[in-house]
């Protein structure tokens, strides 16, 4: 098995990782950086569990080589939050009662994320849009929305 040297930036942190042609972002996250907010769910891109910003935009990590990440840039759900300060959409999350059981809930936060760095005032449909490679078995969504919503009106993302 071929392995890369790669450099990126994690959560605002430097790495540099020496990994097999093989390995997955999620797998690089989990079992060599330990971030395991990243939920491992399907590993086939379908439950959005895993769902990462790389580079900003939201992607199923289970679906990216780990050679394809160098020198680029990932956020992860413990890169949200700043000196322990939890981000409007995060407290929205929380107040609203969005998070069951809890396993889809970094990969929804990072969608969301997304969104809200792109288009801060969203309509219901752009957020449900958004959301639409993320699975929820617990929530049945409308307190997910309602926690995005809120967000939005009250700070965003940051």
């Amino acid at each position: 098995m071929a392995h890369h040297m790669i450099s990126l930036l994690v959560n605002g942190q430097k790495e540099k990782l020496l990994v097999p042609s093989n390995l997955t972002l999620l797998h690089v996250l989990r079992d060599m950086l330990g971030l395991t907010g990243t939920k491992n769910g399907c590993e086939a891109g379908e439950c959005g569990a895993c769902t990462v910003l790389l580079d900003g935009e939201p992607v199923n990590s289970c679906m990216v080589l780990a050679p394809e990440l160098d020198g680029r840039e990932v956020i992860t759900v413990e890169g949200l939050a700043k000196d322990g300060q939890l981000t409007p959409l995060q407290e929205a999350f929380a107040e609203l009662s969005a998070v069951q059981c809890g396993y889809c809930t970094p990969g929804m936060l990072m969608s969301a994320t997304a969104l809200l760095r792109r288009k801060p005032h969203p309509t219901q449909q752009d957020v449900q849009e958004a959301l639409v490679g993320n699975l929820c078995r617990c929530t049945g969504y409308q307190r997910i929305i309602d926690a995005v919503m809120v967000a939005s009106r009250t700070g965003g993302a940051e």
